[in-house]
């Protein structure tokens, strides 16, 4: 029989995961940075990264006597065209089915091959729904680097791909980090609309347009609302623009099919109607008057009078956040230079 480490590998690539490492959980992370990132209140509405806090600092809370995690990389992303007229952009990662239905349900298929073969062993799974520090684990186990843009980064892949990891109550041989690849590049810092990352400090997550169109409840603040540029829904600006970034071949699982969103029809659709619309998406997690505010907001930047209809019926909006802002986009497309 193989041993566990070679065993997970080898099962792991069987199973559609791009790239595996593995690391030790001793020593414990250091949770410093993620510290500052809290007292600075960088997180904004995100409330769970703040309760979660000590959980992602002590993995053996979630699993007694850890002593190893495999870290886990499966791709994204793949090819979308810009349709042009009134649409609006999709990050990447939420191009197709729920990556957690997808990419939990081959995890869960190896944490069963693991039970099947090594029976006794505790293991805890988790896929970014669970209070686990996924990316500090992938850097100790050296499947990448944190880049400035603070994403995961494997050198020549880039950063589409979502991170897995699965630990177990047994020692495996660790593989090494990485170490900054980044060097002098600041290509993501320069390609971030609205200067979320600032060198030096680390990411203000109030400002990044993800967090402003995917978790954010309140009205965007109106300086933000033109750098949203054509992103309904996340972004992928500081990824794009990372010279490591190079397309790989996307699971069918995952196969593109909501790119770019139809804007006027978004703003026709009731909370219900858009829960039912992205059943299955990861952009259901935003349905409802946080993706019709990102719409009317989006056709204002577009600035083409085509809009007009929708935006004017927007803004009789049951949610006064999509009625205001659509209110602001009619006020655009008549002076595109404003910014009220």
């Amino acid at each position: 029989m193989a041993d566990l480490r070679t065993f997970l590998l080898a099962e792991a690539r069987a199973l559609g995961f791009a790239e595996a490492r593995v690391a030790s959980t001793d020593p414990a992370l250091d949770m410093s940075h993620y510290d500052a990132f809290l007292a600075r209140g960088a997180e904004g509405e995100m409330d769970w990264l703040r309760t979660g806090r000590d959980a992602r600092a002590q993995l053996r809370s979630l699993l007694p006597g850890a002593q190893s995690v495999l870290v886990l990389a499966f791709d994204f992303g793949g090819q979308a065209p810009d349709p042009g007229g009134l649409t609006g952009r999709v990050a990447s990662y939420a191009w197709g089915r729920d990556y957690h239905n997808v990419v939990l349900k081959r995890l869960r298929k190896l944490q069963s091959r693991l039970n099947a073969t090594f029976p006794g062993i505790g293991s805890y799974a988790s896929l970014d729904s669970r209070p686990v520090f996924e990316r500090a684990w992938a850097a100790r186990a050296g499947l990448g680097f944190v880049g400035k843009n603070h994403c995961q980064v494997i050198p020549s892949r880039g950063a589409t791909f979502f991170l897995a990891t699965l630990a177990v109550d047994q020692e495996m041989s660790p593989d090494l980090p990485l170490g900054d690849h980044c060097g002098r590049c600041s290509r993501c810092v320069e390609a971030c609309p609205t200067r979320a990352i600032v060198p030096g400090v680390g990411l203000d997550a109030t400002r990044c347009i993800s967090y402003l169109t995917i978790e954010a409840d309140a009205p965007i603040p109106l300086p933000l609302r033109p750098l949203l540029g054509r992103w309904v829904f996340g972004c992928d600006d500081c990824m794009d623009s990372c010279p490591h970034e190079h397309a790989a071949a996307v699971d069918p699982a995952l196969a593109p099919r909501d790119a770019w969103l139809d804007l006027p029809g978004i703003l026709t659709l009731s909370d219900a109607q858009l829960v039912a619309r992205f059943q299955g998406s990861p952009i259901r997690r935003a349905a409802g008057p946080r993706l019709r505010r990102n719409a009317a907001l989006v056709l204002g930047n577009i600035g083409d009078p085509a809009a007009a209809p929708a935006l004017e019926n927007a803004a009789s909006d049951p949610s006064a956040v999509v009625a205001e802002a659509a209110r602001w986009s009619l006020g655009r497309l008549t002076d595109p230079g404003a910014n009220r």
